[in-house]
């Protein structure tokens, strides 16, 4: 099974694509990631190719993907602490990820312009 999973500083521009193909249940998946700061990864041919490319090269038959973004695109525990939340992309502070619906803050952390506040 291949999964495509968009992410961006917003809901608007992806600027980061993973692609994963899980071989069989209990495995890690095999994740790739592309990366853009100025071409939005849901409409880029050669990303997209390439991703079609890597799920032929491991068999996926079936893919599951969200068309829309659904977070930001730096990684807790890589780009920023465990347990806090992205300081570059406010948008996504107090967002549920899978609706895009603000449901207030998460934290004490103030609301700027981008989040609803």
């Amino acid at each position: 099974m291949g999964t495509v999973a968009f992410y961006g500083p917003d809901d608007r521009r992806p600027s980061k694509v993973v692609a994963g193909v899980i071989l069989s249940a209990g495995f890690e998946p095999i994740l790739q990631k592309w990366f853009s700061d100025t071409v939005d990864l849901r409409h880029d041919g050669a990303t997209l190719a390439a991703i079609i490319e890597i799920f032929r090269a491991h068999g996926v038959v079936s893919v599951a993907f969200m068309e829309r973004i659904i977070g930001c695109p730096h990684e807790e525990g890589i780009d920023y602490p465990d347990g806090g939340q992205c300081p570059q992309c406010t948008f996504w502070h107090g967002r549920d990820r899978w609706t895009g619906i603000y449901n207030g803050p998460p934290t004490k952390e103030p609301l700027g312009p981008a989040n609803g506040g």
